[in-house]
């Protein structure tokens, strides 16, 4: 028996990295699973790759129509909807918090928080039907120890931690349980802009030395805690910033 037996997960950025990671594992576990990317192509990917228990549908997180129709037709094809990952993000290149453009900021603010708003608008009064469901949001080690030169990046990530725990007291009583998962840097889309320096090994050898446990963040770090927090096992935890981060953060 899989630890997600009979469960149906929407989970936003999924074509790739960490968002693909925790798809694959929660199909592993028994869950149909929603792949909602806007790289449609990538979506597509890992959907047919997962099989039949796996739905593609592309989708820009910081449209709320988008949001409203993944969520009636995750609902639609899999009757049910009782988890989603907020994972889908973007972030400005690491430089100076003068040099970042105003179109950057809103664009990454819609992308890595208010479709948060959305999908909070469109899921909750599904979950609350239900009577359960469990939203997990990923946030970062970013909005709990900040590294320079990624400061609005940083903000927005602060944002989803502290959201996270104020939408878990407040949906407690419809027993909707919400988490926040913040890993360190990945070897993801985002890593060279995260580094704002060329990808060699030199340069990743700077930001790894930050990592008491000796590397980044891999797919499959994020898709274990995942896996934990959207299980029964993980039925007593809400409003926890659950560092996936090598020790990072201490």
């Amino acid at each position: 028996m899989g630890q997600l037996d009979g469960k149906v997960a929407l989970i936003t950025g999924a074509a790739s990295g960490f968002g693909e990671g925790t798809a694959r594992l929660f199909a592993r576990e028994g869950a149909k699973v929603i792949i909602a990317d806007l790289n449609e192509a990538g979506a597509n990917r890992v959907a047919s790759e997962i099989g039949a228990n796996a739905l593609a549908l592309q989708a820009d997180v910081s449209q709320r129509e988008d949001i409203q129709r993944i969520v009636k037709e995750s609902v639609g094809k899999f009757g049910s909807l009782d988890i989603v990952v907020n994972n889908a993000a973007i972030t400005h290149k690491n430089q100076s918090l003068m040099d970042v453009d105003e179109a950057t900021f809103d664009r990454m603010f819609a992308v890595n928080v208010k479709s948060i708003y959305h999908m909070a608008q469109a899921v909750v009064p599904v979950m609350r039907k239900q009577g359960k469901g469990v939203i997990l949001n990923i946030g970062s080690t970013a909005g709990i120890r900040p590294r320079p030169g990624l400061t609005w990046y940083n903000g927005s990530k602060g944002a989803v931690n502290v959201l996270s725990k104020s939408m878990a007291v407040e949906l407690a009583p419809d027993k909707i349980r919400v988490n926040a998962i913040c890993p360190v840097m990945g070897v993801t889309g985002l890593f060279e802009l995260f580094m704002g320096l060329p990808d060699t090994p030199e340069n990743r050898q700077k930001f790894q030395s930050t990592i008491p446990l000796g590397r980044f963040c891999q797919p499959e770090d994020i898709a274990a805690a995942a896996l934990f927090l959207a299980s029964d096992a993980a039925e007593f935890i809400t409003g926890v910033e659950f560092p996936v981060d090598g020790g990072r953060t201490i």
